[in-house]
């Protein structure tokens, strides 16, 4: 057959289910009498690797990695046979002469894309052997040329009804398509079915590995899981186990890095293909990417943590992103990104960020407050967790190669707090003060306060001004007493700073302006909601008595304390019906000395146990005739 000719006839190869692995042994075995001139190697490697999550069993051909590790040095094969030695290699497959034929290559042709992944998958089974640095992230891994091949073997399985659907696991990024040639969206998009690496039931055990493995089809409880953990074998996509409990489970336990690399280039190849890389803008076939997303999220909550891929995609997503399209899924993966140091945070997350929040409506800029709180949280979380005296290894397991200092760490999610602070006050005055936005702005200073406590993070930061105020004059009484719980939780913070042996912590200096800071915002808390000084001279919101004079507001010191409070004067006008039920004429003002005990009383039975707390520890109440009235801060 002539080289033209079977090329051709390979092109042609759309297999409609499965692939016998003695025909691909068969193809193999074309390269050793000169059957196949170089052009035609290179189709059929290229086919191969295509093709490879539908060949039924991979054992004969995992014994012939000695014989494709040969063709490295052919420089036009080299490309493809290190795409197939990736898909091929495990453990027992890395040698000391293997790996250093690599790196004479290496040497002899740069760093090349290619070999570099397939040196960083050595690198995971055995890195005592790999002293070469890897970079954390290959700008580009195998190309990717049979996106055609693809598409027809898509089209031929679902006109067969294929029980196999084809996802070819790509490499760490994967280069766009030429602008001449456009692409139907979500071709690929979606999640193969789980299948074992195992041959069919009644097939011959090989020869070189002669043990018997467990079908991950036939895993149905977490029992079965115990019991045959140690026969299991990972299948060749990857990306099924995204959907399987279990396998995550098995997948949470081992500690074989080379898994989280798998799956990081087949979710890289997924994204990169459907969301970045895609000419064609229309949306025909959301669903199909909302299910996709849902199995990624669902994945990385079971895992508590994120993937690299994942966190590659959705930075490079945002400066594309019109905020709207799969708004709940992207910020949901926005949400797992890891630290990002100080020096990248502002451009990576930070500008692309804030062009759509200012530009969007209100729903969206609460999403994205309660997005930025989760991410602080599973900040603080994997500190708190993985934190060592020395070193932060801020990956979970370490499979990022992310390692930062406690400065570093510190810089990151002082930067965050503060972007939201700015963006909070912004967005507060735009919105007029809007409730539902002021709640998700309190839910992340609610974060905030408790980082020293509730995970040993040694920072201090309190809310700007145009959150804090806006907080305490508001008409919302949830909000009100959202933050006095918040800085009664500041309060605890800070005099656990204060003695960090007797509650088990790290010592922690705090700044001297967070102090002041505090202090500023009790007294302003006790003036306005207990004293009746409001607007006084020492607040931040100073106003010219002059004007309030013209406003014609009597008693405008009073109104904002806890019986006038916009926020609370519902409850007051409950309560003095409760009182004084024959009265006609409603006088809030005749709440006070023992009347206010009682008023105080029934708040806290309406659930405001915020102000219990703050009151409790912020307020000295002093006996005397004047009853709750005769009191100071502390």
């Amino acid at each position: 057959m002539g080289s033209k000719c079977g090329i051709r006839v390979l092109k042609c190869l759309i297999p409609a289910s499965v692939i016998p692995e003695s025909a691909v042994v068969k193809g193999v075995s074309w390269f050793c009498v000169g059957k196949m001139p170089p052009n035609m190697q290179i189709m059929f490697i290229r086919w191969f690797i295509t093709m490879f999550d539908l060949i039924e069993s991979k054992e004969r051909l995992h014994s012939l990695y000695g014989f494709f590790f040969c063709f490295l040095s052919d420089e036009n094969l080299c490309p493809y046979i290190c795409h197939l030695l990736y898909l091929l290699t495990r453990r027992e497959s890395v040698k000391p002469y293997r790996l250093r034929k690599l790196m004479n290559l290496q040497s002899k042709m740069g760093e090349q894309p290619f070999l570099m992944v397939l040196l960083s998958l050595y690198k995971v089974f055995c890195p005592e052997m790999v002293s070469l640095t890897i970079p954390a992230r290959i700008k580009n891994g195998f190309k990717n040329y049979d996106s055609t091949w693809k598409n027809a073997l898509s089209a031929v399985q679902k006109r067969n009804k294929a029980e196999i659907v084809m996802e070819l696991q790509a490499a760490v990024s994967v280069r766009p398509q030429s602008a001449s040639r456009k692409r139907k969206r979500n071709c690929h998009l979606s999640v193969p079915p789980l299948g074992s690496c195992a041959p069919p039931p009644g097939a011959r055990e090989d020869g070189v590995l002669g043990s018997r493995v467990f079908p991950l089809e036939q895993l149905r409880t977490f029992p079965q899981l115990l019991q045959n953990i140690h026969l299991l074998e990972l299948p060749a996509q990857m990306g099924s186990v995204l959907n399987s409990p279990l396998v995550l489970h098995y997948i949470n336990c081992i500690t074989d890095d080379s898994v989280f690399l798998r799956l990081d280039y087949w979710l890289g190849h997924a994204l990169h293909e459907e969301f970045l890389f895609c000419k064609d803008t229309s949306y025909e076939n959301n669903s199909e990417a909302i299910e996709f997303f849902s199995s990624l999220i669902t994945a990385q909550q079971f895992l508590q943590e994120g993937f690299l891929s994942t966190e590659v995609f959705t930075l490079k997503f945002l400066r594309v992103w019109d905020g709207s399209l799969f708004r709940s899924q992207i910020l949901s993966l926005l949400s797992y990104i890891p630290v990002i140091p100080c020096s990248d945070v502002k451009q990576l997350l930070f500008e692309p960020l804030i062009q759509l929040f200012f530009s969007c409506s209100l729903y969206f800029k609460c999403s994205v407050i309660e997005c930025l709180n989760s991410m602080l949280v599973k900040w603080l979380t994997w500190h708190a967790v993985f934190a060592s005296e020395d070193q932060f290894d801020m990956s979970i397991s370490g499979h990022s190669p992310t390692n930062m200092s406690l400065s570093g760490i510190m810089s990151s999610v002082v930067e965050l707090v503060e972007f939201v602070g700015r963006i909070s006050t912004i967005a507060l005055h735009m919105e007029g003060y809007n409730t539902l936005l002021l709640h998700f702005v309190l839910n992340f200073y609610e974060t905030v306060c408790d980082m020293y406590v509730k995970y040993d993070f040694p920072l201090a930061i309190m809310p700007p001004a145009g959150v804090f105020y806006p907080a305490l004059l508001s008409k919302d009484p949830v909000s009100v007493n959202q933050l006095c719980h918040i800085m009664f939780r500041y309060r605890v913070n800070l005099l656990s700073a204060k003695d960090p042996e007797k509650q088990g912590k790290k010592t922690f200096l705090v700044n001297s302006k967070t102090y002041r800071k505090y202090n500023q915002y009790v007294v302003a808390m006790v003036w306005c909601l207990w004293s009746s000084k409001a607007f006084m001279a020492g607040m931040e919101i100073e106003i010219n008595p002059d004007l309030l004079a013209q406003a014609g507001v009597a008693e405008y010191r009073s109104t904002f304390n806890i019986v006038h409070h916009p926020a609370l004067t519902g409850y007051a006008i409950d309560f003095f019906h409760k009182c004084w039920p024959e009265s006609k004429q409603l006088n809030l003002s005749a709440i006070k000395g023992r009347h206010w005990d009682w008023y105080l009383e029934y708040l806290f039975t309406q659930g405001f146990d915020g102000l219990r707390e703050f009151i409790e520890s912020s307020i000295r109440r002093l006996s005397g005739p004047a009853g709750l009235n005769s009191s100071r801060a502390k």
